[in-house]
């Protein structure tokens, strides 16, 4: 018995396409490309093929998870970050097109050598992406609160990210092309989720997004930010740590993961990394001024908690 094996290939117009094929039988490219609709790549696309990218607060977590990501559809990228022995045992993981540099976000000067880095390096700086940032766990109550922390937190979490712009800015504006990618966070666009200092931090992230959009899009750069959900990432981890003190690593990641709305489903650094690749390509070429929400839905609705009829 000869066996044919289906397949089905669903294309936009509503159209089926059949194909069948004997057992051992092959299709060459070219005949694959005769078959399908006039459009239809036959090749695995690398979205950022020919890309430059810097990202600053890479070499863990989110950071490191776009770093790969980038890599892996065709990017050379720059990692930019403050801690030398695991940014360089990044870079040497990632590969032969990625290059680390030391860079302290709330020295402008580090930002700038950064910049200028990449173009020595690779000749030019087609995305830039600012997403270090620190964590803050000081007093809930705004009584309480301690100024200095404050003043630290937004010189990392906000003036870094200004910074960052300025200079991504300075190199793309004569190209009159770039993406800018900013990582804010759903405490920006939700209160009562994390403490005054971060959350005003990264609300103000998504503000400088959009005002600065509002100027480079004369130059054709887009600027956007992502506010992701809570996720075990090791900057997550060090927080939650000095919050719960002597619980393991695992109860930790479950605590952080039920605080999640979309049922069998966590959100995990490839989601944000996903995202990134998403706004720095092609594919989001008119999208520009937007805080792109990974979050599940959590901050999308509130429930009344009205109790069942027969609870009442």
């Amino acid at each position: 018995m000869t066996v044919k094996p289906l397949f089905l290939f669903q294309f936009c117009c509503g159209n089926m396409f059949k194909f069948g094929f004997s057992k051992g039988a092959s299709i060459s490219r070219n005949s694959l490309a005769e078959i399908l609709p006039k459009g239809f790549s036959t090749q695995i696309e690398r979205k950022l093929e020919g890309k430059v990218a810097l990202i600053t607060g890479a070499a863990n977590g989110v950071g490191k998870a776009t770093a790969t990501k980038f890599i892996n559809n065709g990017a050379k990228v720059i990692i930019a970050d403050i801690q030398h022995q695991l940014g360089q045992d990044t870079a040497k993981e990632l590969g032969p097109n990625v290059a680390f540099i030391a860079c302290d976000v709330t020295k402008e000067s580090d930002i700038s050598n950064a910049v200028d880095f990449a173009i020595s390096k690779f000749n030019q700086l087609d995305i830039m992406y600012n997403n270090a940032g620190v964590h803050c766990n000081s007093s809930p109550s705004i009584a309480d609160l301690d100024l200095a922390l404050f003043d630290r937190v937004m010189s990392i979490n906000a003036r870094g990210v200004m910074a960052g712009i300025k200079h991504a800015s300075r190199v793309m504006i004569p190209r009159r092309t770039g993406s800018i990618l900013c990582t804010a966070s759903i405490t920006g666009i939700m209160a009562g989720v994390s403490q005054h200092s971060y959350a005003v931090s990264k609300a103000t992230v998504i503000g400088i997004v959009k005002t600065v959009a509002s100027e480079l899009c004369k130059y054709g750069i887009r600027v956007n930010s992502i506010s992701p959900f809570i996720m075990p990432t090791p900057f997550i981890k060090e927080a939650m740590n000095q919050l719960y003190p002597g619980i393991d690593a695992q109860r930790l990641v479950k605590i952080v993961h039920n605080t999640g709305v979309l049922e069998g489903e966590n959100c995990e650094p490839i989601d944000i990394a996903n995202a990134a690749v998403y706004l720095a390509s092609e594919d989001a070429k008119y999208v520009n001024g937007h805080n792109l929400v990974v979050d599940g839905g959590f901050t999308s609705f509130k429930s009344l908690g009205f109790p069942a009829p027969d609870q009442v």
